[in-house]
C-alpha cells in the first residue's frame, strides 16, 4: 500500500541503500504486519464465531435474530473483513511491496473485499433492527466512518488508475485503518469492562468512536512519515547531482 513517488507502479520503496543498511532494515520488517494480523484476529475470529452460529443451527435470540432473518449481509461483511483486514496487512512488507505484481494482485484481491466490507456493514447498519445496547449515537458513527471507509477506498481506486500512485497509498491506508477498527474496538472496550464494567449506549458508542479516530490519527502518522522520507530522499538525490553537475563544470 505504500509507495514513494508518482514515478511509475510499483516502485513502493524508498531509494537504494547500502547493504549493511538494508540488511539492518529487514529485521523489523514484519513487526507491522504482525501487530496488525494479531489486531485483526480479533474480528476475524469473532466473525468465525458467528458463521459457525449460523451454519451449525444454533439456538435463534434476541442479540442474533437479525442475521438468522437475512444471513447474506453478515456472511459478505464477514469474508471481506476478513480477507481485507488479513491480505492487507501484508501489503506493509517492504519486500513484498517491492515486487510489483505481489502488489497489483493483491490490490485486485482488497479493494473489492473492502468494498464487499464497507457495503454490507452500511447495509447492516440501515436495515439491520438496531440492538437497544448500540443506540443512535453508535448507528451514526457507523454510518460516518463505514462512508469514509467506502470513500477511502473508491479515492483509492481512482488515483491508482490515474497512475497518482502515492494518493492510492494514502488513501488505501486510510481505508485500512478504518477497516481494522474492530479491533482497536476490542482492545479498548475490553479492559473498560473488565475494570469498570458493562457499558451503556452512549459510552459504548464513544468508545467504539474513539477506536475508529485512534486507528486513522496512527494512519496519518504513517502517511507523515512516508511524505517526510520522501521529501529526503528526494532532497539527497537532488543534492547529489547537484554535486556531480558542480564536477563536472
Amino acid at each position: 500500500m505504500t509507495s514513494r513517488a508518482e514515478a511509475s507502479p510499483g516502485t513502493f520503496l524508498p531509494m537504494k541503500r547500502s547493504t549493511k543498511t538494508t540488511s539492518t532494515s529487514r529485521r523489523p520488517q514484519w513487526l507491522a504486519p504482525t501487530g496488525l494480523i494479531l489486531l485483526s484476529l480479533i474480528p476475524v475470529l469473532a466473525g468465525a464465531s458467528r458463521l459457525t452460529e449460523l451454519t451449525s443451527g444454533a439456538t435463534v435470540t434476541a442479540d442474533n435474530s437479525r442475521f438468522f432473518d437475512s444471513p447474506i449481509p453478515v456472511v459478505l461483511h464477514i469474508i471481506g473483513v476478513t480477507v481485507f483486514s488479513l491480505l492487507g496487512a501484508f501489503q506493509f512488507v517492504p519486500s513484498l511491496r517491492q515486487r510489483r505484481s505481489w502488489h497489483r494482485i493483491a490490490g485486485r484481491i482488497l479493494v473489492p473485499a473492502g468494498l464487499i466490507a464497507a457495503l454490507s456493514g452500511l447495509w447492516m447498519s440501515v436495515f439491520y433492527p438496531l440492538p437497544p445496547s448500540d443506540g443512535q449515537i453508535l448507528l451514526v458513527l457507523r454510518l460516518i466512518f463505514g462512508g469514509a471507509m467506502l470513500a477511502s477506498l473508491v479515492l483509492g481506486l481512482v488515483a491508482v488508475r490515474r497512475h497518482k500512485y502515492v494518493r492510492h497509498s494514502e488513501w488505501m491506508t486510510r481505508g485500512y485503518a478504518i477497516g481494522v477498527g474492530a479491533g482497536t474496538q476490542a482492545l479498548i472496550m475490553l479492559p473498560w469492562m473488565l475494570l469498570i464494567g458493562a457499558t451503556d449506549a452512549t459510552t459504548k458508542a464513544l468508545l467504539m468512536g474513539a477506536a475508529w479516530v485512534i486507528n486513522l490519527a496512527v494512519a496519518e502518522y504513517v502517511i507523515h512519515r512516508r511524505r517526510a522520507g520522501s521529501s529526503r530522499g528526494l532532497s539527497r538525490t537532488s543534492g547529489r547531482s547537484a554535486r556531480s553537475d558542480a564536477l563536472v563544470s
